[in-house]
C-alpha cells in the first residue's frame, strides 16, 4: 500500500457506496489516498454511517432509490476530478491501491482498469460469489470478446468517459453495464490482481445464493441489451 502522505500522481474522486458500513468506514477513509476526495454515498443506512463518513472528512451523498447502481450513478454524478475510481465500503478491499490504477489510466495503459480479486484469506469469497462471477466472466467473453476473470467493484477512468457510457442499470447489473458499454465504445478494458479480504458485516449482494443468482439474473439482463450508442470516441 503506498503510504497516505504519498502525494505523488494524478488525484482522482473515489465513489463508496455505502448502505450500514459503520465498523468498516474508518479504516476505509483512512486507506484513501491522501488529496483525494472520498464520495460516500448513502444508500438508506440506519447504522449512522452517513454522519460518520461525515466527521473523518468525506463527501456525503444521499442517494434514496435503493440498488448499487443507483448509488455508483450518484456518487459518478456528485463527482468533479478528471479520475473517478469506484470502491466497496466494506472493507474488503484497499483504497489505496487505486493511487496505481489513475497512474496507469493517466499513462495510457488503459481507459477502464479493473480489479482482479484475489482472497488473502479463508472464507474471504464464498463459493457461490465466485461461481457466479466465473459465469458471468463467460457470458462477457461471448458478449463482448473481453477475457476479464472477475467483474468486482474496485475500478477506475476517466469521468468524461464514464458519463459518455449513460449507464441505466440502478441494480446489480451496474458494474457489468458499465464493461459492456465501454466495450462496445472501443475503450481498453484490463484488469490487475488486487488482494481481497473478508468484509466487515454481512454482504447485501452476494452474502447468499439467493443474493447471488439475483445479482447473476440482473447481469444477463444487461448482456442482452443491444449495443448502446454512446459519446464515447477513440
Amino acid at each position: 500500500m503506498i503510504p497516505p502522505s504519498d502525494t505523488s500522481g494524478p488525484r482522482a474522486d473515489i465513489v463508496l457506496p455505502c448502505l450500514d458500513e459503520a465498523a468498516a468506514l474508518p479504516g476505509v477513509l483512512a486507506s484513501v489516498p491522501h488529496g483525494w476526495r472520498a464520495i460516500v454515498v448513502d444508500n438508506g443506512s440506519t447504522d449512522g454511517s452517513a454522519e460518520l463518513a461525515r466527521s473523518l472528512g468525506a463527501t456525503v451523498v444521499h442517494e434514496p432509490r435503493r440498488g448499487f447502481g443507483a448509488a455508483c450513478q450518484a456518487g459518478l454524478l456528485a463527482a468533479e476530478a478528471e479520475f473517478v475510481c469506484f470502491c466497496d465500503c466494506d472493507g474488503s478491499l484497499d483504497p489505496g491501491l487505486l493511487r496505481g490504477f489513475v497512474r496507469r489510466i493517466a499513462d495510457g495503459e488503459s481507459d477502464l482498469l479493473l480489479g482482479r480479486r484475489r482472497p488473502g484469506e479463508r472464507g474471504a469469497w464464498p463459493l457461490h460469489a465466485r461461481a457466479g462471477n466465473v459465469a458471468l466472466a463467460r457470458m462477457l467473453r461471448r458478449r463482448t470478446g473481453l477475457r476479464l476473470h472477475d467483474l468486482g467493484p474496485m475500478r477506475a477512468a476517466r469521468r468524461a468517459d464514464l458519463l459518455a457510457l449513460d449507464l441505466t442499470d440502478r441494480r446489480s447489473g451496474y458494474p457489468l453495464q458499465m464493461v459492456v458499454r465501454a466495450a462496445d465504445a472501443g475503450l481498453r478494458v484490463a484488469e490487475t490482481d488486487v488482494p481481497y479480504l473478508a468484509r466487515t458485516g454481512k454482504s447485501k449482494v452476494t452474502g447468499t445464493w439467493r443474493g447471488t443468482w439475483h445479482a447473476v439474473r440482473d447481469m444477463r439482463a444487461v448482456l442482452g441489451e443491444p449495443p448502446a450508442r454512446t459519446g464515447v470516441s477513440r
